[in-house]
């Protein structure tokens, strides 16, 4: 009895640093993002100001599409697509390469987002983006952490997957559309 005892703390406390993972993940960003000065003349791939809060807004659109393809992958891998069979293999091998296209295009432009301004709570918009973008890699690390640890609840991946489509979409809005927008979002 003792045996199984031991060998259940070992995995608890794995468990929970796995678990804390995305939370230090997140809340290193926000810390890094509040005590860094911003730059506000730091450039993305050469690109000043407005110019590189342009291109970062059509990159975020890039990026939003890719996790919308993402999420029709995953639906249809989940046999969740109404009308079409079960998802032949080679697509769960173009959501994980899908998905790692919207990883790596994701990294310049929260790179740009940090050091040109930090985490930001001047206002609502701005503090919803710079919180959404803190959240967004944490979230990312809990999808990887879920995919690895196979023992999880049947809901845990939809979960992660479904947050990480939804900090995207709210990073684009408050951010690539106000931009492309002319400055505005509606509600914000």
């Amino acid at each position: 009895m003792g045996g199984v005892e031991r060998e259940s703390r070992p995995r608890r406390a794995s468990g929970l640093l796995w678990a804390l993972l995305p939370v230090a993940v997140t809340a290193g960003l926000y810390w890094y993002g509040r005590a860094h000065t911003p730059d506000y003349a730091s450039s993305l791939f050469g690109r000043r100001f407005d110019d590189a809060n342009r291109l970062k807004a059509q990159l975020g659109t890039a990026l939003l599409g890719l996790a919308l393809v993402q999420l029709v992958l995953a639906l249809w891998m989940y046999g969740r697509l109404p009308g079409l069979a079960a998802a032949p293999r080679p697509v769960r091998t173009w959501h994980r390469l899908v998905g790692l296209g919207a990883f790596l295009l994701s990294l310049p432009i929260a790179q740009h987002c940090l050091t040109a301004y930090g985490v930001e709570l001047t206002d609502s918009r701005v503090a919803l983006h710079s919180l959404a973008g803190c959240f967004l890699y944490g979230a990312f690390v809990a999808k990887v952490v879920v995919v690895r640890h196979r023992r999880l609840p049947g809901w845990a991946l939809p979960t992660a997957g479904g947050a990480l489509v939804v900090l995207i979409a709210v990073l684009w809005y408050t951010a690539a559309l106000w931009q492309l927008n002319g400055d505005r979002v509606p509600g914000l």
